[in-house]
Formats: structure tokens, C-alpha cells, sequence
């Protein structure tokens, strides 16, 4: 008689027939840096969660690299926005600085990830520029995203990511990274990020000053396989790593990359 319970005996049996492993190493933390805090301030939506000063955002790297965990993704939030969000060209902005500190602290023992959008970083809150409609300007705000890859790369950042869902973004900014000679430099695509009020704690953590909502260029929950075209168009670009955002809530569209992509594919379990 086939017995499948013989394979259950044990814990070491358990763990040897095992068919996924999940350890620290395949999971990044997302990291909030604040420019102008005197200590690190509770994200209240967000029990367990700060946004950090310079010095505190060196301590939990640390004690994430003594944790074991993959790599941090960091999140700057600059002290004053504007309209086109030059903060985050400046490259002794928050985040760029931020990512400096970082990799001067940890070298290469963590993968240093940085968020590349305009969202935490405009007086809007959109995650790119505006027409003179008030629309996002795809075109004008990947322009925009090339260049702040470009300032993430020479901060030290190991991964940068874009996350606006701009058409053409992921082809952008690699070939700006190609042509300023980072070639190391890896891009991982935010590449099937759906609207969601899932956000809404997130938001809290960037101080976000969105009025509306981002769903002409964030991808509608109702449609699956809007995603596949969406992964398929990042790979053509050049995307090393591809996204689904949110993870918990859309599964099966996470399977379904997961099922096809020939690259890693990260799945970003937000607000909590």
C-alpha cells in the first residue's frame, strides 16, 4: 500500500523531501528614510514600521545583514517637493544619500535595492510629471526616471527599481544605466503593479500627498492577462527581475508569471 504519510515521519524527513525553502536570503525589506527627523517616527498604520533617520536606517541594514535577509529596498522621503520632483535628481537627495550611507555600511554582504518613481517626491503625488492638463506625461516622466537610475547607480545601488508603471520605463532607464557604464546595475521591474487601497499604509509611511488616484497608469484589478503583455514588454526592455504588486491578493496572477518568466520574479506583499 503507498503510504504518502511515510514522507511526514519526521521533521528531518520533512526536511529533506521538502519541495520549497524559504529562508531569509529570498526576502527583502523595504527600509522608509526620512530627511530632516531628529528620531525615528512609528508609521502608525503600520505597527512595527518607521520611518528612519540616516543613523537608524544604518542600524536595521545592519541588523538586517546579521538577520541573513536578501537585500533592502529603500524608500527616501525628501524634506520639499515639487512639481517635477527634482529631489530625487539631486544627488545629495534623501535617497541617493541614503543609499550612499548604505553601501558604505554594508558593502556588497546585502543587495541594496532603491525605489525609483517621482511619487514620494512630487508635490502631487503622482508618480510622474504632469502635463498641462494635469495628466501624467508618460513620455516626459520616463525621461525623468532614466535620470534618477543614473543617480542611483553612481550612489552605489545594486538594484534599482522602477515602479510608475510608465510605459517604456524598464528600456529607459537600462539604457541609461548601459550608456553612463552600469552595466552591473540590475533593474527590477515593477511590472504587473495593480490599483489598489491596499496602498493606503504605505502611502502613510512615504507621506504621500496623492489627491486622486493612479489608475491611469496602474494596472485595473479586474484584468489577468493585461499582465502577461505587461511582464512580456518589461523582458523585451531588459528587466533582470519582474514584480507583482500586490502579492496576496492576486495570485493567480503571480503564478501565472511565475509559470513563464526566464528571469526571478519578486512578489511584494505590501501594508502588512
Amino acid at each position: 500500500m503507498t503510504r504518502p504519510r511515510r514522507l511526514r515521519a519526521t521533521p528531518a524527513m520533512r526536511r529533506l523531501v521538502r519541495e520549497t525553502h524559504l529562508s531569509p536570503a529570498s526576502l527583502i525589506q523595504p527600509l522608509f528614510v526620512k530627511e530632516g527627523l531628529a528620531e525615528p517616527n512609528p508609521v502608525a498604520s503600520l505597527p512595527g514600521v518607521l520611518q528612519h533617520t540616516e543613523e537608524s536606517l544604518l542600524g536595521a541594514v545592519r541588523a538586517a545583514a546579521e538577520s541573513g535577509v536578501g537585500g533592502v529596498m529603500l524608500f527616501g522621503i525628501p524634506a520639499t517637493r515639487d512639481p517635477e520632483g527634482s529631489a530625487a535628481l539631486d544627488p545629495e537627495g534623501v535617497l541617493n544619500a541614503a543609499v550612499r550611507a548604505v553601501r558604505g555600511e554594508v558593502g556588497d554582504d546585502v543587495v541594496v535595492m532603491a525605489d525609483l518613481c517621482l511619487d514620494e517626491f512630487t508635490s502631487h503625488g503622482h508618480c510622474g510629471v504632469l502635463d498641462s492638463r494635469g495628466q501624467v506625461d508618460n513620455d516626459a516622466s520616463v525621461a525623468h526616471y532614466a535620470a534618477m537610475g543614473v543617480e542611483l547607480a553612481r550612489a552605489g545601488a545594486h538594484v534599482v527599481a522602477p515602479s510608475g508603471m510608465m510605459d517604456g520605463q524598464v528600456g529607459a532607464v537600462r539604457r541609461a544605466l548601459d550608456d553612463a557604464g552600469h552595466l552591473e546595475v540590475a533593474v527590477l521591474a515593477y511590472a504587473a503593479k495593480y490599483a489598489s487601497a491596499f496602498y493606503g499604509p504605505f502611502r502613510e509611511a512615504v507621506d504621500s500627498c496623492l489627491k486622486g488616484d493612479r489608475r491611469t497608469y496602474q494596472m485595473d484589478p479586474a484584468n489577468r492577462r493585461e499582465a502577461a503583455r505587461e511582464v512580456a514588454l518589461d523582458l523585451a526592455e531588459g528587466a533582470d527581475i519582474v514584480m507583482v504588486k500586490p502579492a496576496m491578493s492576486y495570485l493567480d496572477v503571480l503564478a501565472d508569471v511565475a509559470a513563464t518568466s526566464p528571469v526571478p520574479v519578486a512578489a511584494y506583499q505590501v501594508s502588512g
